[in-house]
């Protein structure tokens, strides 16, 4: 590839072209940037992911120019053995979009602003005052989008200590499967097992996923099994593709920018998919990033901006959700309903 501005092959190079990546890229292109991405896998690529959109997530992806296909979301529904507490959104609706299918809609736009897409694997990262190099391809700012087990955060050091050994193993992981069966409406319903939780979420006339968290070993099936009233509705259908997973979800950073890299999404640390955020705030932190490109520490502070209530929220589930505490959750929510409807309507902004 020959130089498209002095020195350097682009003004960005963004690693990891999923949706985040994807969503930096045409940020950047936006802005008036000449941008490559470094993603190995050819797309769309399939992962384990809750598929909701909340409300502020489409409409960043409106910004963006930006528009999936998918099945209309009115609201999320937290069901407990008999009990069962809903709250619709009041400021516009969600949608339910396959991950392939947000994917090739991001790669579209991506192309159509001339973002050039590179078949390669980071492998090395070196940096200088004026550019960083990834495998051969400099860049004047790197933006690392590549994910929950980030190589590139790995590679800058960036990643903070393991889990203490002889600990209580508190990590998360998450599982998905799609059911070729009607939606039987256009809420996101979290079905509360003993030990996990299933977010169901229509995406399709014809298709429904459904996305499992849980601790070590959490077993999809099993998980159904444990939920009667959420069996009952998908017995029969067909299972569309296989179960798919992810983790361990907790990924922690000391810190968001290395000289000209910059973390983005997953890759700058998470928490959680409990709360469904993961997209909404990936997508903050890449407006964020594409404003800050010369300003590292003003990355910092619109990070934890960007992140502080997810994280705050998150947490305070998480803890619950692994707690003696967590088979209070539902009726909680039934007994308070106006806070479990300011809570729905924090995460779809």
């Amino acid at each position: 590839m020959s130089p498209v501005a002095g020195d350097v092959d682009a003004d960005v190079l963004v690693v990891g072209g999923g949706p985040v990546g994807l969503a930096a890229a045409i940020e950047a292109r936006l802005a008036g940037l000449s941008v490559v991405v470094l993603e190995p896998r050819p797309g769309p690529v399939d992962k384990a992911c809750g598929e909701g959109l909340m409300p502020g997530t489409l409409a960043a992806l409106t910004r963006l120019g930006v528009d999936p296909a998918g099945h209309r979301l009115a609201g999320i529904a937290y069901v407990g053995g008999p009990r069962r507490v809903e709250h619709r959104f009041s400021g516009g609706v969600g949608r339910g979009v396959r991950r392939t299918v947000l994917h090739a809609a991001l790669a579209r736009r991506a192309a159509a602003l001339g973002v050039v897409a590179v078949p390669r694997r980071a492998t090395g990262v070196r940096q200088d005052a004026s550019g960083v190099v990834v495998d051969g391809l400099r860049a004047r700012h790197v933006l690392a989008c590549d994910g929950l087990h980030s190589p590139v955060r790995r590679m800058l050091g960036l990643e903070a200590g393991a889990r203490r050994a002889g600990g209580p193993d508190r990590r998360r992981y998450g599982l998905r499967r799609h059911y070729r069966v009607a939606p039987w409406g256009d809420l996101v319903e979290v079905h509360w097992a003993p030990h996990a939780e299933a977010y169901v979420t229509p995406v399709g006339p014809g298709l429904v996923g459904v996305a499992v968290l849980g601790p070590a070993r959490t077993d999809l099936d099993a998980t159904l099994a444990a939920l009667p009233a959420l069996a009952e509705r998908l017995a029969g259908a067909e299972p569309d593709g296989p179960v798919r997973g992810a983790g361990p979800l907790r990924q922690r950073t000391t810190a968001r920018t290395a000289g000209r890299v910059l973390l983005v999404g997953d890759a700058s640390g998470y928490v959680d998919a409990l709360t469904g955020e993961g997209l909404r705030v990936g997508l903050a932190q890449a407006a964020a990033a594409v404003a800050h490109l010369d300003d590292p520490a003003g990355y910092e502070r619109a990070w934890n901006r960007a992140t502080r209530d997810y994280r705050v929220l998150t947490s305070g589930l998480v803890a619950a959700a692994t707690s003696p505490a967590r088979g209070g959750i539902v009726p909680l929510a039934a007994t308070l309903p106006g806070v479990f409807g300011a809570v729905v309507e924090r995460l779809a902004r």
